[in-house]
């Protein structure tokens, strides 16, 4: 058997010999069908012919799965009038820009966020698209299209606002649609492109942007339609301190209190940023079976706090990874997230706490519990062959000795190899069919337009 340029995901491939592995299998892998068929210990052969991949340069890890995004917000990158403000601050800032964003625009958001998280190892992505201005009305559908291009699996949360200013929420009226609309297109979404299925590579969950932005009604509803259709449920909570004054205000109640009046405090909801939550609300969390993504590089960024990960885990609460918006972010690398994470809950927790497995288990098999996918983000017999493979040939990593602390400890950022479904989907650190220069081109305008 010779090296493989493997493509067919109906042949077996064995992933033989990795310079280290996330796993129980120091001999590699074999994949088939899509899934992962065995685990090979040191020094053994697969129990079956399989074509060979020489993985002896590669740190093989599940594929990564990042769980909170907004791919429309890369182009508004770096927004010199938006990068010294706060979360409510930034978003007045930004929601006039964001009111300007067209098909062709959202097309190039979104293909470009999509190849920045598959070059940095993420083979399911999720986003959380929000903004819907006149002529946007199929947003979801072209963010699916650029999925399918790219061969990435997607959570996509239709997100919704219908709380503007006028009624006493943030955002502007140009970017918020009303309830009916926003509860019919949700239905009519799950109906074209939701899969229900283990190893679907398109599902779609529902989304209410915040409690600044929406109207109870409208997270009512949207609760009561997600348990119809057995949908997750999505929406930013406990971010800042701004968010709870407002509750308080507007509602007389908590954040977290809110949620719960809403019903959203059940098992298939899932929560970004999750900051400022006290010790019974964690409690309540655990009980109810909500996970939590934490966002680091976005908290810091925006300067919202720290999410209480460890607490959260020690309650039992699923904890996994995004890198947000890449205006609060300036990045879709999920890898580099991770280091993120590491450092940022090392930083507050201790040594003891933290390590450079949990960083990669937030953003594999937490990831995974948080969207309601437990055949992803872990390497095991019978899991979907989603893969990320690491080199260790930069200056950054010469001399280290243990090549999966490298990954996190050194930073690494970008793949050598990806494999999503049994394919690749990169090789040699390129995204197969993907003209970069063009997207760039094609992506820079578009944001010149919205932007100048």
């Amino acid at each position: 058997m010779t090296q493989a340029s493997f493509t067919h995901a109906s042949a077996a491939l064995w992933l033989r010999n990795p310079l280290a592995i996330l796993g129980d299998a120091g001999g590699g892998i074999v994949v088939r069908d899509g899934r992962i068929v065995e685990l090979v210990p040191l020094g053994a052969t697969p129990q079956q012919p399989a074509e060979i991949f020489d993985a002896s340069r590669h740190v093989v890890l599940p594929g990564l799965i990042n769980t909170h995004h907004h791919f429309y917000q890369t182009l508004t990158r770096c927004f010199p009038a938006a990068i010294n403000q706060e979360l409510f601050g930034w978003l007045r800032t930004l929601y006039p820009v964001w009111a300007r964003l067209t098909p062709e625009a959202l097309d190039a958001a979104a293909t470009v966020a999509l190849a920045e998280l598959l070059l940095s190892g993420c083979t399911t992505t999720t986003d959380h698209h929000y903004v819907f201005p006149a002529g946007l009305e199929d947003a979801i559908a072209i963010e699916a299209a650029a999925a399918r291009r790219l061969g990435i699996r997607a959570v996509f949360t239709r997100g919704s606002m219908d709380l503007s200013q006028r009624d006493g929420g943030l955002p502007p009226d140009s970017v918020v649609q009303d309830a009916d609309t926003i509860l019919a297109d949700s239905e009519a979404l799950i109906g074209r492109l939701h899969n229900p299925k283990p190893f679907a590579m398109l599902q779609i969950a529902l989304a209410p942007c915040s409690p600044f932005s929406v109207t109870t009604r409208l997270m009512r509803e949207t609760a009561a339609l997600a348990a119809r259709h057995d949908v997750r449920l999505h929406t930013h909570l406990a971010e800042t301190r701004d968010e709870a004054e407002f509750c308080q205000q507007k509602f007389g109640r908590s954040p977290l209190d809110y949620l719960e009046d809403c019903g959203w405090l059940r098992p298939g909801t899932w929560l970004a940023h999750g900051i400022h939550f006290s010790p019974p609300d964690i409690a309540r969390l655990a009980r109810a079976r909500v996970g939590v993504t934490h966002c680091p590089c976005s908290n810091q960024l925006l300067a919202s706090g720290t999410c209480p990960v460890c607490a959260l885990e020690g309650a039992g609460v699923s904890v996994g990874l995004g890198v947000d918006g890449s205006a609060s972010n300036d990045g879709s690398n999920l890898m580099q997230e991770v280091r993120a994470a590491f450092l940022l809950q090392r930083g507050v927790n201790g040594i003891a706490a933290v390590s450079h497995l949990d960083a990669l288990r937030w953003a594999t098999e937490g990831s995974a519990a948080c969207i309601g996918r437990p055949e992803l983000g872990r390497i095991a017999v019978g899991a979907a062959a989603d893969l990320a493979l690491f080199t260790l040939d930069e200056l950054r990593f010469s001399g280290a000795g243990d090549p999966l602390a490298a990954l996190v400890l050194a930073g690494a950022s970008r793949a050598d190899r990806v494999m999503v479904a049994g394919r690749w989907v990169v090789e040699d650190k390129q995204i197969s069919g993907l003209d970069v220069a063009e997207l760039m081109r094609r992506h820079g305008l578009a944001a010149s337009r919205m932007t100048g």
